[in-house]
């Protein structure tokens, strides 16, 4: 854990900073903040904040710049468990206790990788799994049940892919989880001779490898200590002080779990997990209204998931004409189109909040028509329903969403860490050059954040924000410049946008007076360095609740 300490204990605190980013337009800039039972007491210089009194001025912090805490929209516990598998991405990663685990960029070092991670274990039984794959980014060559015997023929292996939504396996683990070519999923990939593969698209094609290997891979986490303490270091070295578990199942032992660790004075970061009904078929509305009567300061139940399609770098997203760059199928339906407002409905009129995965424009055409079916039957003036990812919406879909008062989460990394992909491979250049489209959305004044859906990419706001200033690719190519947004408008996408698709601009978001004192702590100013800079600009720590959280040197 991140060493922590609680500044003078006095019943008033002023912190004093080089500068405050407070995202609060009535007041953006300032120098003290004063800080009482955990939330903000006042804002601006020495002589606005000492108008209350009696206060322990705490200087730590004097050199630093303070902005809001970062707040993370769209992640997922996971991002704290995966750590137990090998990761075997392309990109380096930064774990929790803060080792750099170096990219993998061709196929056979994640073999070695594999056979490493095999070599070191002790139980002969036991599956070899790893996460973080990602087989677009090795251009034609595939991962198959004969790379994986290469491995081991004997131990089932299961390779879980960035995105989540594929995993590859051996021939082990095909026999243990009674896949052969007669198993009729969607999702299982055959070959040209009609066996298996050894690729699963979807969640309904993974369920039966998931039966085997139990709760590990799995995006739900809650039930977890271990998972969620990492996760809070995660979050914690990155600056974020809020962030989301968007897929929960709402199980009795992970609400408890998740009260219990983020009850911890020493745990730093809030928690928002939202019911994922399509894993938890059983939990309706009452069970969340259950769940939420017993909410904390540091643990907010509240939004709804849905997930319609898949990824697009998988290919099972499901996109309209002319459908993908390279001529593969169009994806998957995760829920049937036809059947999509009805399993929305019992939510949207309990008064609860949706977000819904869309990222095909296909995807995101069927999702509007069932929220504009459902916004005429049953009105609401603040619903704030949210598209997460949202990443192919054109400019009529943008206009809808603006007309129903939607909000969107945009993946702005996908801009670098998949954007020559999709320039080349998924959607072309036309398409490439407009995804994410957040200028647009701002030109539309529809309300927008940005996330990193971790563990799919790092959890960073400021390397998030600058994807979305820059729209640079990993090759350094620039994708729709008209799409670029201004860096003040980033670092309010990371704040006060994505606590405003949370419902939580009232209590994060910016330091005005009345909510909690969380903060991040960067070394330098972010709104003032070059943008190309944006995503080194370090983290020195956060502040929760008036608590000081310093990041390990």
């Amino acid at each position: 854990m991140s060493s922590a300490r609680t500044a003078r204990q006095a019943a008033t605190t002023v912190f004093v900073a080089r500068r405050i980013l407070t995202m609060n337009p009535a007041q953006p800039r300032a120098t003290h903040v004063a800080v009482r039972d955990g939330r903000i007491l006042a804002v601006g210089n020495a002589e606005d904040v000492q108008q209350w009194g009696d206060c322990a001025i705490d200087e730590t912090l004097r050199d630093k710049v303070l902005m809001p805490g970062l707040v993370e929209g769209h992640c997922h516990l996971m991002e704290g468990a995966m750590w137990d598998a090998a990761y075997v991405g392309y990109y380096d990663r930064r774990g929790p206790d803060g080792t750099l685990w170096r990219g993998l960029t061709s196929m056979q070092s994640v073999l070695d990788r594999l056979r490493e991670a095999e070599r070191r274990m002790d139980d002969d039984g036991a599956p070899l799994l790893a996460w973080g794959f990602d087989p677009i980014l090795f251009g034609t060559q595939r991962l198959t049940v004969r790379e994986l015997d290469s491995v081991s023929a004997t131990r089932p292996i299961a390779v879980l892919h960035a995105s989540v939504h594929l995993m590859n396996v051996n021939s082990a683990m095909l026999r243990l989880a009674g896949i052969d070519e007669d198993t009729d999923i969607d999702g299982i990939v055959l070959d040209e001779t009609g066996q298996p593969t050894g690729e699963l698209q979807e969640f309904a094609a993974m369920f039966p490898v998931y039966q085997v290997i139990g709760g590990k891979l799995s995006i739900a986490a809650s039930e977890k200590p271990d998972a969620i303490w990492n996760f809070g270091r995660v979050a914690q070295l990155a600056g974020v002080t809020t962030a989301t578990d968007l897929v929960n199942d709402l199980s009795p032992l992970g609400n408890e779990t998740l009260r219990t660790v983020t009850g911890d004075p020493d745990y730093p970061v809030r928690i928002v997990p939202a019911l994922a009904p399509q894993r938890s078929p059983s939990a309706g509305p009452e069970a969340l209204r259950a769940a939420m009567s017993a909410n904390t300061d540091k643990l907010r139940f509240g939004p709804v998931k849905f997930i319609v399609d898949g990824s697009i770098q998988g290919f099972t997203a499901r996109v309209k004409w002319p459908g993908y760059f390279g001529g593969q199928p169009n994806g998957l339906w995760l829920i049937a189109p036809e059947q999509l407002a009805a399993v929305l409905a019992p939510f949207h009129e309990a008064g609860l909040q949706l977000h819904i995965h869309t990222n095909g424009d296909e995807a995101t055409e069927v999702t509007l028509d069932a929220l504009e079916k459902l916004l005429a039957a049953t009105p609401r003036p603040d619903h704030r329903h949210t598209l997460q990812h949202c990443q192919m919406a054109d400019a009529a879909q943008l206009r809808r969403i603006r007309a129903l008062g939607l909000c969107v989460n945009f993946f702005s990394n996908h801009i670098y860490y998949w954007g020559d992909a999709h320039y080349t491979q998924t959607m072309g250049p036309d398409r490439a050059n407009r995804m994410d489209a957040a200028g647009s959305a701002l030109r539309l004044g529809i309300p927008f954040a940005f996330h990193s859906d971790a563990p799919i990419t790092q959890l960073s706001p400021l390397f998030t924000a600058w994807c979305a200033v820059r729209r640079r690719t990993a090759s350094g190519r620039l994708l729709g410049a008209e799409e670029c947004v201004p860096v003040d408008d980033a670092l309010r996408a990371i704040t006060l946008g994505a606590a405003y698709t949370l419902k939580m601009d009232d209590v994060v978001g910016s330091i005005e007076v009345g909510k909690f004192a969380d903060f991040a702590v960067l070394d330098e100013d972010p709104s003032e360095c070059a943008p190309e800079r944006l995503k080194d600009v370090r983290v020195w720590g956060t502040v929760l609740g008036g608590r000081v959280f310093q990041a390990p040197a």
